[in-house]
């Protein structure tokens, strides 16, 4: 079950602190406005009533206050998009920070079809918020100012009104109490929507191969899904709506009793029943539009409870990530060594969790190492271990002999340059000042994509090719970095039979000239004696670990 949500106005409030000058600016300005609207009221209704005609004092402060009330407006507005989206802004960057700053165990849980929303939808509707925030501001005000001037020119009046917005305030206590819990479960079904989005894109060929899935999916998954958001954000809004409509019915009961008032007092001051009608009818606008921002707090207040769940889970940035390049040359490597190392997956339900270990495992500069074992033994593991993506939970991984920590572990992974199985192809091939080596499409031209992608202004001209192509890609991204160690997860999987013959036999060999270490995770069994180490994993553990023959 869900927490409840945190409140909207104060995590905004937080969000607002380093632009307080800013923004207190914008709500007194816009204070300002509402109050010379309030006072254009008050002037209009002594107009309406002065004999004699308007006097010259009367004619220049209303225009005054007409040049008042619109520079001030316009200059509070301009401050909120100023602080609106400069809040934008903030909020993509601190969550793609923690993003990029988490141990890349916790990004591997958090499913991304919860993330990408968060990223999204969420902080679309912080600064939506963001946005209605002055405003809101300024119709609190001209509310109060003429709640102020309906109490200067009648008491009995006044109280009336306040009994009217007490039974307002009541309804739309309900209402926002009914939506809110409408709008968390529209927002959980989003992220559902968003899982069968990724699946349908993920899932095509399957989908257009197998005609009862592809129904199943748009009909219990899509439709039903999108369905139900629909059906709860109606009656969510239509709760408001429905509070909103009482609420202004409301305004006209109070002009009708007043009415009545008079008709049984006709002494009373006629100027004072106009002016109270006028105030109240030109009060109705800023006090709707404070209705009406309910929803949009409502959307915010859940908004910020996923956004607080994500930097919660995300909390904990990994100790010692650099997020930006220190410039220096990788050092050589002369050696690799896991010692004892082990690593255990926390336990699922009643599962027994997969562990690892212990390894001991030694790699010398320029050997080729292969991984090899049944689906599921721990390769992937053993890599993510030596590559510093996991932190061992026991032994120690030496490089030249010295062991890695955490405040040395970023530092090492830039030893590596890595294929993964499961590998995402940037379009760009180096960062920062990087010289892109001359020689690059002639790797293209080896690997025999030089027909349909160049390397230009340190990207590729395209990565729209086949898995193969682009796993071919992926390898002269590799070549590219001049990286020491090199780490191949089943690279030659998606090659044909010639390419998977040139990559063991003929690549391998090259690289290991240019005194590149390789680690290679294969099933390919006829190509195991280019390895000068062979590494078999069962169930987690070493079983063989020898040099081919």
């Amino acid at each position: 079950m869900s927490k409840q949500p945190r409140g909207a106005v104060r995590e905004l409030l937080t969000l607002l602190r380093p632009f307080w000058p800013v923004v207190a600016l914008s709500i007194a300005l816009g204070m300002v406005g509402g109050l010379s609207v309030t006072a254009l009221l008050a002037t209009i209704n002594t107009g309406l009533h002065t004999e004699g005609g308007l006097s010259q004092g009367l004619v220049l402060g209303f225009v005054g206050l007409c040049a008042l009330a619109l520079v001030s407006s316009i200059l509070s507005d301009i401050g909120t998009n100023q602080v609106g989206q400069h809040i934008i802004a903030k909020l993509r960057k601190e969550l793609g920070e923690k993003v990029l700053a988490a141990p890349i165990e916790q990004i591997e849980r958090f499913r991304s079809h919860r993330l990408i929303p968060v990223l999204t939808h969420d902080v679309d509707t912080i600064s939506d918020f963001a946005f209605a925030f002055a405003p809101l501001a300024i119709s609190l005000t001209v509310t109060l100012g003429c709640l102020g001037y309906l109490a200067m020119l009648s008491w009995p009046m006044f109280l009336m009104m306040l009994a009217a917005l007490a039974i307002g305030i009541a309804i739309q206590s309900v209402a926002q109490s009914r939506g809110i819990r409408g709008f968390m479960a529209a927002r959980d079904a989003e992220d559902q929507l968003q899982k069968h989005y990724s699946a349908i894109a993920a899932g095509a060929k399957e989908l257009r191969i197998h005609r009862p899935r592809r129904q199943r999916m748009f009909q219990h998954g899509i439709s039903d899904t999108a369905e139900r958001i629909r059906d709860l954000q109606t009656r969510s809004i239509n709760t408001f709506v429905v509070a909103k409509s009482l609420g202004s019915m409301l305004f006209f009961v109070v002009i009708g009793l007043a009415l009545v008032l008079q008709s049984l007092w006709p002494s009373a001051d006629a100027s004072v029943m106009s002016g109270f009608v006028l105030v109240l009818l030109y009060m109705k606008g800023p006090l709707e539009h404070l209705i009406s921002t309910l929803p949009i707090i409502g959307r915010a207040r859940i908004a910020f409870q996923r956004i607080a769940e994500l930097s919660e889970r995300f909390a904990t940035p990994e100790p010692h990530l650099l997020l930006a390049d220190s410039g220096q040359a990788a050092p050589q490597v002369h050696s690799l060594e896991l010692s004892d190392v082990g690593f255990a997956f926390p336990p699922v339900g009643d599962a027994r969790p997969f562990t690892l270990g212990p390894v001991n495992l030694k790699i010398a500069q320029g050997d080729i190492v292969f991984i090899v074992g049944e689906n599921g033994c721990g390769k992937t593991t053993l890599i993510k271990l030596l590559l510093g993506l996991y932190a061992p939970q026991q032994g120690q991984i030496k490089v030249n002999g010295k062991a890695v920590d955490a405040e040395s572990r970023d530092d090492y992974r830039q030893l590596f340059t890595t294929v993964f199985a499961d590998y995402y192809l940037f379009d760009d091939l180096v960062q920062g000042d990087q010289a892109i080596p001359e020689d690059a499409n002639q790797y293209l031209e080896r690997l025999e994509i030089a027909h349909k992608v160049k390397v230009s202004d340190g990207q590729f001209s395209t990565t729209d090719l086949s898995t193969g192509q682009r796993k071919r890609l992926a390898l002269v991204n590799a070549w590219i970095e001049q990286r020491p160690v090199l780490v191949f997860d089943e690279w030659a999987a998606d090659q044909d039979p010639t390419f998977r013959r040139i990559f063991y036999t003929e690549l391998l060999p090259d690289l290991k000239r240019l005194g590149k270490t390789i680690i290679v995770i294969s099933h390919d069994d006829r190509y195991f004696d280019m390895a000068d180490q062979l590494v078999r994993l069962e169930a987690g553990k070493v079983v063989e670990e020898l040099t081919p023959a």
